[in-house]
């Protein structure tokens, strides 16, 4: 009986999953009856918005990206489904229905112990922490192995929206709330990485250019539709489509580019009564300790910055693909979400195209490798799901499938790519630390400052 409820409630999606939770979130903080529906209804609302423009993105983009790797005669020959592709899967695992629960009790554990400030209500993403339980169960044969891979995760995952919390909160305006999930969370402390090095090299450190620079610098061509018309006119010469096709795709990806942004204005609507509430709540509660609300990554795909950035990825990412050693993914369906994998390296490089070129080169770049050894357990959980048959095809997700979260907790249970345990362990732990250490400066910063205030004011 559990499981069918479990099953059904997940079978709801996002768009009314997150909703449902928000508001009795809101209830359970005593917010009015009324408002607590509004605030639920503008979320549910903007995720609709949200997955109508990264429907538009999967339907228009991804045949061009599949047309230019047809056209250039790209021969990998495993298919990346993307995290349309994965959540479905791992939501059909043997882990899912227990991961849930297990990872609302990491949560709840963390916060008990003061080890975060997230107040995770964001459950359908549980399947990021799901996909590494069901990944190591599959790899180990051990169901509480699996187990201990969801925790893992989870841990991570909130301390990750602890750190990052500056970045969602100062550039992408987000007050009270933070992105403990999916591709964004993970990716960040690579792009922490690459902008620690570049401000050690005296030069380099000084070139910036971002999209307010080429707004001011070429007017109108400078708009963030304009651009996305020119990126647009560039896919589809690359995918050898015709005048009107191309025509036809250029309108669209302008068009993603004005219309992401505003649908995430219904979720903000609907979230900044309730982070404020949360926050009154809690602290009051808590002795004012200060709480974050852990929510899903989409909301950073609403600035400029990500959206444009996004779009430049997807001929980057397939050549990146191209040349890579040893990689056997194709990349597809996250192609038109790729904007999930640098949004954060945004925030972090304040903006900054220059550095987000290269941390979003190496972020792709690693996560395809990654992916790529991943390909015999994310078709072995393609093959449990019944999303194929066991007839010798093969399926990667870059989404997850390429998490280093994931890999370093297989290959240290299993120790089947030893050479690749040492150095992508010990690079990714090393920008965990880089990113550790960026949070705890950041933090004795606003002491110093609300010091600062109270001794003003006093």
């Amino acid at each position: 009986m559990f499981t069918q409820i479990m099953q059904y409630i997940l079978d709801l999606g996002p768009a009314v999953m997150l909703p449902l939770v928000i508001i009795l979130f809101s209830l359970a903080l005593r917010m009015k009856i009324g408002e607590a529906f509004k605030a639920g209804i503008h979320i549910g609302i903007g995720f609709v918005g949200i997955g109508l423009v990264v429907g538009l993105m999967l339907d228009s983009i991804g045949p061009a990206a599949q047309a230019m790797a047809e056209r250039f005669d790209i021969n990998l020959h495993v298919i990346d489904v993307g995290w349309p592709g994965a959540a479905p899967m791992t939501w059909a695992s043997q882990i899912a229905l227990v991961a849930i629960p297990v990872a609302i009790a990491v949560n709840i554990v963390m916060l008990v112990l003061k080890l975060t400030r997230v107040v995770n209500v964001d459950i359908w993403n549980i399947w990021h922490m799901t996909f590494t339980g069901a990944f190591v169960h599959i790899a180990t044969g051990s169901y509480w192995l699996g187990i201990l891979g969801v925790v893992v995760h989870a841990a991570v995952a909130y301390k990750l929206g602890d750190w990052f919390y500056k970045d969602t909160r100062d550039y992408f305006e987000l007050e009270g709330i933070a992105v403990p999930h999916g591709t964004s969370a993970y990716c960040g402390p690579i792009a922490v990485f690459v902008d620690a090095v570049i401000e050690k090299i005296p030069g380099i450190r000084k070139i910036s250019f971002n999209a307010e620079n080429m707004q001011k610098r070429f007017g109108a061509f400078g708009e963030p539709t304009t651009i996305g018309f020119f990126m647009g006119l560039i896919l589809g010469l690359l995918a050898g489509y015709g005048l009107k096709d191309i025509l036809q795709l250029a309108i669209k990806t302008a068009a993603i580019m004005l219309l992401m942004p505003r649908v995430i204005k219904p979720i903000m609507d609907g979230l900044t009564p309730i982070s404020k509430q949360a926050r009154k709540h809690l602290q009051a509660k808590f002795g004012g300790q200060e709480f974050l609300i852990g929510l899903d990554p989409a909301l950073l795909l609403g600035q400029t910055s990500v959206i444009s950035t996004s779009l430049l990825f997807i001929p980057i990412t397939i050549l990146i693909a191209i040349i890579l050693p040893g990689n056997q993914i194709l990349p597809f369906g996250d192609l038109a979400t790729i904007g999930f994998f640098i949004a954060m390296g945004v925030a972090v490089h304040q903006g900054n195209l220059f550095r987000i070129l290269i941390s979003g080169t190496l972020i792709m770049a690693m996560t395809l490798w990654i992916a790529t050894q991943a390909v015999g357990l994310n078709t072995q959980l393609a093959v449990n799901a019944g999303a194929i048959a066991a007839d010798g095809s093969l399926v990667g997700s870059m989404d997850q499938g390429g998490s280093p979260i994931t890999y370093i907790l297989v290959q240290l249970l299993t120790f089947k790519h030893a050479t690749g345990l040492a150095v992508i362990g010990i690079f990714y732990l090393f920008c965990l630390f880089l990113t550790w250490k960026r949070a705890r400066y950041f933090a004795i910063q606003q002491q110093c400052l609300n010091q600062t205030e109270v001794n003003t004011n006093n």
